[in-house]
């Protein structure tokens, strides 16, 4: 019986502490390709490179690194290295969640959403910043990733995953549950280098969420791993006949 292909990206790059555990994980299950940003690509959202050159370098056999987003990343190993024949996709394992409205600013998702969009079924996985231990959500990331090769995706929708701190013992509970709220801080950092001149930081305080049930941000809050079906659809479908009423 064949192998099924799998193609593993992130957006923490080829060092990203992530990507070895996940690697391991799919080798289990399948033939692995990597195909991963030469540089940590965090919130790089689903952007592609359009306007320079992609330079790839091959670090070994089935492993590649290239110069542009994680969404170039799999579109490119998708099309180019691997010519359309992947059975599944997935990215991560992150260092830090994507849980609610992370998930339009993460590349990991969008790694995910860019395989989605070429009908190859995908997962995102995604682990609390804080921890350091990597196995166990490989462990569970290849009982997900065995299920997805199993039964298959619907066209236009792929899996986002996350991973509380793991506990003692490994994971007790996976839900499904969809996307929770996230707070961000709105704080600008205004600095001034050697030579007087102005530079901003945007990122802020560490970003917080809402524990309501049902969520992912509650699921993780109780020590649960979440996973959350996500569409490229965006529309709203339930407004579409109120903004039909509107006089343009």
């Amino acid at each position: 019986m064949k192998r099924p292909r799998i193609l593993v990206c992130n957006d923490d790059g080829i060092h990203g502490p992530g990507l070895t555990p996940l690697v391991a994980a799919m080798k289990r299950l399948g033939r692995v390709t990597v195909s991963v940003p030469e540089h940590e690509r965090s919130a790089d959202s689903h952007s592609l490179t359009l306007h320079k050159p992609i330079r790839i370098r091959k670090v070994k056999e089935d492993v590649y690194t290239l110069n542009g987003s994680p969404a170039d990343c799999a579109r490119f190993a998708i099309l180019e290295i691997l010519k359309g024949k992947v059975d599944l996709v997935v990215s991560g394992i992150n260092r830090g969640y994507n849980l609610g409205e992370d998930v339009i600013y993460s590349g990991t998702v969008a790694a995910a959403m860019e395989a989605t969009l070429l009908k190859i079924p995908s997962v995102a996985f995604s682990l609390n910043a804080e921890a350091d231990d990597y196995k166990p959500a490989g462990v569970v990331a290849q009982r997900v990733a065995r299920q997805v090769l199993r039964r298959g995706l619907p066209l236009g929708l792929c899996l986002n995953v996350n991973f509380p701190a793991p506990p003692k013992g490994g994971y007790k509970a996976t839900v499904a549950a969809k996307l929770g709220r996230r707070i961000y801080g709105t704080d600008i950092t205004r600095r001034a280098d050697p030579r007087g001149l102005e530079y901003f930081w945007l990122a802020g305080r560490q970003v917080s969420g809402i524990d309501e049930p049902g969520t992912d941000v509650g699921a993780v809050s109780h020590g649960e791993v979440s996973i959350t079906p996500l569409r490229i659809d965006n529309t709203d479908h339930a407004y579409l006949q109120a903004l039909s009423s509107w006089k343009f």
